[in-house]
């Protein structure tokens, strides 16, 4: 069965992190729908906060608790009536034990980060991706080193440094910004248009995995209970990670609804795929 619950907050990331703390659940566990999206306003008048919708879902066979019956009315003795004493028998002392030593949590294994893709390449390219983005760290103050390879049409690039979360950004907006200013800058005068994917820690795989794993959750639920599902707003990047996910599920399909920068995907109920 489905639940849902209605959270507010300051900004959405606020709001859905606060309903995730209340549900105890993980981003994988539930469906997001932004209601509304929050407003900051001129100077902090006009402001209007986010609000999220959570779905999640419980299973059936969990039932109500009983609830207990109420206790017996207390029996009056009559007046002038001592109640006896009663005899209460103490236990004896329990022997007292030495504490048991508690495991030591081992430490979260550390995910390896893939192998860059391609092969090296040193053309003229690859020296306009690594000129351009070696002045854009410049004026970002990050010390981050661009390594360039090629597989097929598309050039592979891998930010290496340290600290790579500020070059990553939230939900990868920054690498993502890096990424489409690079091909306007390398692009920009040629005949023919060359593509320009940029990644750092591994950081584009851990997400297609983890837009994955969302993906094929949201199509259990919705071919379980036969009702479409509309997923938060999502890049054109992520977008296709789902469409690809699920393009060949069976009972489901998948088509993007509304406009930039709050383009959803919508997974449909498809009897005729299953």
């Amino acid at each position: 069965m489905l639940k849902h619950i209605e959270v507010t907050a300051k900004t959405e990331d606020e709001a859905i992190a606060k309903g995730l703390a209340q549900l105890g659940m993980d981003r994988d566990d539930v469906s997001v729908e932004i209601l509304e999206r929050g407003k900051t306003g001129f100077l902090g008048i006009g402001s209007v906060p986010a609000k999220v919708k959570l779905t999640y879902e419980v299973p059936d066979e969990l039932a109500p608790a009983p609830v207990p019956a109420p206790p017996a009315a207390e029996e009056r003795p009559a007046p002038g009536y001592a109640r006896p004493e009663p005899h209460v028998q103490r236990p004896a002392p329990k022997a007292q034990t030495r504490p048991q030593p508690q495991p030591v949590p081992k430490a979260a294994p550390v995910q390896p980060v893939p192998a860059p893709k391609g092969e090296p390449v040193d053309d003229d390219v690859a020296a306009a991706i690594v000129e351009f983005q070696t002045g854009l760290f410049r004026h970002m103050g990050v010390e981050a080193v661009p390594v360039v390879r090629r597989e097929g049409d598309t050039y592979q690039v891998v930010l290496e440094g340290e600290e790579m979360g500020a070059l990553i950004g939230h939900r990868g907006e920054t690498l993502d910004a890096i990424q489409q200013l690079t091909g306007y800058a390398v692009n920009r005068g040629r005949s023919h248009r060359v593509r320009i994917h940029v990644d750092a820690e591994g950081y584009r795989a851990r997400r297609e995995e983890s837009l994955s794993r969302l993906a094929r959750k949201t199509a259990s639920k919705v071919v379980k209970y036969r009702r479409n599902i509309t997923l938060e707003a999502m890049n054109a990047y992520e977008r296709h990670v789902i469409h690809t996910a699920l393009q060949d599920h069976p009972g489901v399909s998948t088509f993007s609804t509304g406009a930039e920068p709050n383009r959803r995907t919508v997974v449909t109920y498809d009897p005729n795929k299953m």
